[in-house]
């Protein structure tokens, strides 16, 4: 009995020190997104890499943001470098706050290397213009014998 009791302790404690660490994680990752007057726009990452990936493969991908201001964000243009990449974005404003997608559909018919833009307009302060990049390389077809 008094071994089960233990065991029922340190598990306790082993949770409790684990959720102090996601916690300290979060609030560290928080602290880097500072709070701006007005709209504000801070993206989780501004490339994504598709690595190597199959001819014709699922070419979606998403650029995820939060508005770390203080005035709801609204994205006036999505633009892709190229027909090849075509990017969607929210059409209402997003909220102080609140999170948001910038979806990204690149034409994986293509085969090889490529590096691409998706260039955001917004009335975010001090950047109204962002750049987002996208990368990888689309393999060829395996040969058929």
């Amino acid at each position: 009995m008094k071994k089960i009791i233990l065991f029922a302790m340190l598990a306790v404690a082993g949770i409790t020190a684990s959720n102090a660490q996601t916690t300290k994680k979060a609030s560290a990752k928080a602290a880097k997104v500072a709070k701006i007057e007005g709209a504000g726009m801070a993206f989780e990452s501004e490339t994504i890499d598709y690595g190597t990936i199959a001819h014709n493969a699922d070419g979606k991908r998403e650029f995820v943001f939060v508005n770390n201001g203080t005035k709801p964000l609204i994205i006036t243009n999505a633009q892709g470098s190229c027909g090849c990449t075509v990017p969607t974005s929210p059409k209402e404003p997003i909220a102080p706050g609140a999170k948001g997608v910038i979806g990204v559909k690149y034409a994986t018919d293509r085969v090889g290397a490529f590096t691409k833009t998706v260039t955001i307009t917004s009335n975010a302060e001090g950047q109204p213009t962002k750049v987002l990049t996208i990368k990888g390389t689309v393999l060829p077809d395996p040969v058929k014998s």
